[in-house]
């Protein structure tokens, strides 16, 4: 019987030992998958700071943008307020980019101002947006996309039509009156920014800000 006992103790302890491996093994995993949990919700909570934060800068811009636009186009109607994108738009985008310490572009794939062409990052920007549109989504189903590299932040909103947009980005020679017309050849030679419809994709705010 002694034999028998001293026999078993040795596997006795090798049960052992392999199931305070597995132990240990299966701590060090569940510590792993929380640390991971823990580093996911970080970087959600950082992405949502940033999203917020170039989501205030997008529609702090698009207000200064549109409010003088209105002014312009209660003043003098459609063509001076083209006189007024023409000379003031650019100008006003980047007073905002100073006020926010960002660089606010708004680009597109058919731009009017040649100075706005999106590069190849935002053009696949633009089309994700415009599959959205396209899968029917609207309001807040479309969300800003960001993207951190290093330590600057790119943060990038779709610019979608509306019925005023279509007088100066509508149909040629229909939302888009023949004098208005006249007067985007004269001033954009190389105008690639009409023929839209309401709810479309012109273009997209691209917005880059240190962390």
């Amino acid at each position: 019987m002694k034999k028998l006992t001293l026999l078993f103790i040795p596997f006795l302890f090798a049960a052992c030992s392999e199931n305070q491996i597995n132990d240990e093994e299966s701590q060090k995993n569940n510590t792993a998958d929380s640390l991971a949990k823990v580093k996911q919700e970080v970087q959600k909570e950082e992405i949502k700071k940033y999203e917020d934060l170039g989501f205030k800068y997008a529609t702090t811009t698009k207000a200064t943008l549109g409010k003088n636009l209105m002014g312009a186009i209660s003043s003098g109607g459609t063509e001076h307020a083209l006189s007024f994108c023409n000379v003031q738009a650019i100008p006003l985008t980047d007073s905002m980019s100073r006020e926010h310490n960002a660089t606010i572009s708004r680009v597109s794939d058919k731009p009017r101002n040649q100075n706005n062409a999106a590069n190849a990052k935002e053009l696949e920007e633009i089309e994700f947006y415009k599959t959205q549109i396209a899968e029917g989504k609207s309001g807040k189903e479309i969300q800003p996309h960001v993207e951190i590299k290093e330590n600057k932040v790119h943060f990038y909103y779709p610019i979608i039509t509306n019925e005023m947009c279509l007088q100066c980005h509508g149909t040629k020679n229909e939302e888009v009156k023949p004098a208005t017309l006249a007067m985007l050849s004269e001033m954009y030679p190389e105008d690639q920014a009409t023929g839209y419809k309401t709810n479309e994709v012109r273009g997209i705010w691209s917005i880059v800000f240190e962390k």
